[in-house]
């Protein structure tokens, strides 16, 4: 997978401010729990990270297909419906890290969404589907989106969703490109024309969501690392006092 530039900053920016935080810590002789605490966060954060991503869409727009064809290379037409959910996991690399995805495969089925919306909290990121060829289901994602956001309770701005329409090597269809792109646009989303069953653009989405996620995450911990950063006297320094006139 090819790494976007924001990321190979991010990432570069992230290791400048992990060596300037262990010079700190030698030069304001801080104890060695707090360097191997700096050290785990760096490790942690820059060579291997999960990223939860769940898939939702209603019954029938071929969630499992996709999450198969992208896990494992493979497709059939006799998948059973998902009851509940159900997980795969796929390893990226990306500029030396492991990114490890957790791919929550979500039961479109009315009667499970009390279950299924217990498992949206930690996800990263979020892909809606629906089947061009079904414009029902392309008009329930305004209730899949907010469901989801509704449950996941974070702020909006910046998280990573992609919208897939599937099915396009199907004839017959019922919403037009250019349906998708203008839902998309209202709602800050990117959109991917796919085909399961052919293999058409499924790579492609995936991976563009994962490093948007990925991303999200290494801003979200070089923002933490810089309001981390402080330069504090160790315990033993004896604190100096303003001469009296």
């Amino acid at each position: 997978m090819r790494e976007t530039a924001g990321a190979a900053q991010l990432l570069s920016k992230f290791k400048e401010l992990f060596e300037l935080q262990i010079n700190v810590d030698k030069s304001c002789k801080c104890t060695e729990s707090h360097k191997t605490y700096w050290k785990h966060v760096y490790m942690i954060s820059a060579k291997k990270v999960d990223l939860k991503i769940v898939i939702l869409g209603a019954v029938g727009t071929g969630k499992t297909s996709l999450l198969h064809r992208y896990v494992h290379k493979k497709f059939h037409d006799d998948y059973r419906t998902t009851l509940g959910a159900h997980v795969m996991s796929k390893n990226l690399e990306v500029e030396n890290t492991t990114l490890r995805l957790q791919i929550w495969d979500m039961g479109g089925q009315d009667r499970f969404q009390p279950m299924v919306a217990s498992f949206y909290k930690g996800s990263d990121a979020c892909i809606l589907t629906f089947d061009v060829t079904d414009a029902e289901s392309f008009e329930s994602l305004d209730y899949w989106r907010k469901n989801f956001l509704d449950n996941l309770r974070i702020p909006l701005e910046g998280f990573p969703i992609v919208l897939l329409g599937n099915k396009i090597d199907l004839e017959d269809r019922q919403v037009s490109k250019e349906q998708a792109l203008s839902w998309c646009k209202e709602r800050d989303a990117s959109y991917f024309e796919v085909s399961a069953k052919n293999d058409l653009n499924v790579d492609q989405a995936f991976e563009k969501l994962a490093m948007n996620a990925f991303q999200r995450y290494l801003e979200s911990v070089q923002s933490f690392m810089t309001d981390s950063f402080k330069l504090t006297p160790t315990d033993d320094e004896p604190t100096k006092k303003s001469p009296c006139c």
